[in-house]
């Protein structure tokens, strides 16, 4: 099986289990993957993320023209926003992941940093999560709004939106996008509680263990 191959089957996959658990629906979220020539196969447009067909799937060449497969998602955009100032990153995952959005509509939260760190596998996966400014659907001025963050921040939440997570992989930016889903499920459970954050002390203790940036 040639690397291309493999790499459509496991956009279809992924895509397949974040719809089936209901973390996408409709025919929203997005997923893309660089390719090892630096092209990158991207999920197509209006097409629902449980029913992909791998020989369909949007191709980009280096340059990011398309060469190849259906029309890309109208959000590639969003997707290019992280590549251009992540060399780093390996895929993209874009969700409308409920909790996720629900957090992203909250106005106390904080900009700079949305979700407290609630547990060392949200430190360890996502890290600080800033609030990207509220954009209508396709407006390329959110991509210059989310490329802002990139150079500094894996993951964003757009507000009103949705989450776009970077991974050097597509295991890595799907448990990065599902780590950020559970912990916004727990924030807004436990939202009339008081609760323990993890504290500076552990989080930076975390971050020297595990060499996170």
């Amino acid at each position: 099986m040639g690397n291309e191959t493999r790499i459509r089957e496991e956009v279809c996959a992924v895509g397949a289990s974040l719809f089936q658990r209901g973390l996408t629906f409709g025919s929203t979220g997005n997923i893309s993957v660089r390719l090892s020539d630096g092209g990158w196969l991207m999920t197509p447009t209006n097409a629902s993320l449980g029913d992909l067909d791998p020989g369909r799937l949007s191709h980009f060449d280096k340059e990011g023209r398309l060469i190849g497969g259906d029309a890309p998602t109208k959000e590639s955009f969003l997707h290019f926003a992280m590549y251009g100032q992540r060399s780093d990153a390996g895929a993209v995952v874009h969700l409308h992941s409920t909790h996720s959005v629900a957090v992203s509509i909250l106005d106390d939260v904080d900009p700079e940093d949305v979700l407290p760190p609630l547990t060392a596998y949200f430190v360890m996966r996502v890290g600080r999560l800033p609030l990207v400014p509220y954009f209508p659907p396709g407006d390329k001025d959110l991509a210059k709004a989310v490329g802002a963050l990139a150079g500094r921040h894996h993951a964003v939440l757009l507000a009103n939106h949705g989450p776009v997570v970077a991974g050097s992989s597509l295991a890595n930016a799907q448990y990065a996008t599902e780590e950020l889903e559970e912990t916004a499920k727990l924030f807004l459970m436990l939202k009339q509680h008081k609760i323990r954050s993890l504290t500076s002390v552990q989080v930076d203790d975390l971050r020297r263990r595990f060499n996170l940036h």
